[in-house]
This record gives C-alpha cells, structure tokens and sequence, in this order.
C-alpha cells in the first residue's frame, strides 16, 4: 500500500499545478466521439460511445480533483 500512497503523492502534486488538464481532456475525448463515427464506420468503439463514458468520466474527476487541490 505503500507504493499507493506515492502514486497519489505524485498525482496530486503534478496535478495541483495543472488544474484543468483532465476536464479539457475529458471534452477532448468527447468531441473524439462525436467526430469518430464521420471517419469509422460502426464498430465497437463507435456503437458503445466509448470515448463518450470515458470523457464524461474523466472530467468530473478532473473537476471534483481542480475542486479539493
């Protein structure tokens, strides 16, 4: 557990400089699905709005991460 602690260390200091860089990831991700489906055709990726979940997910980490740091 001792190696869990340092990764949050790590995380928490790199991202307390850094405030906005996974909601603009997040939003990035969710334009990739919106574009996504205009240059693939149906595939797994782009029926299960993958990148849609993930950037909807790591944005409101980001945002809750930007709120406590």
């Amino acid at each position: 557990m001792k190696w869990l602690s340092k990764l949050v260390d790590k995380a928490s200091e790199f991202f307390a400089h850094r405030k906005g860089l996974l909601p603009m990831l997040g939003i990035l991700l969710v334009i990739v699905n919106f574009l996504l489906p205009f240059f693939m055709g149906p595939n797994f990726v782009t029926a299960s709005n993958l990148f849609l979940h993930l950037g909807v997910i790591v944005a409101v980490i980001g945002f809750m991460l930007a709120w406590a740091l």
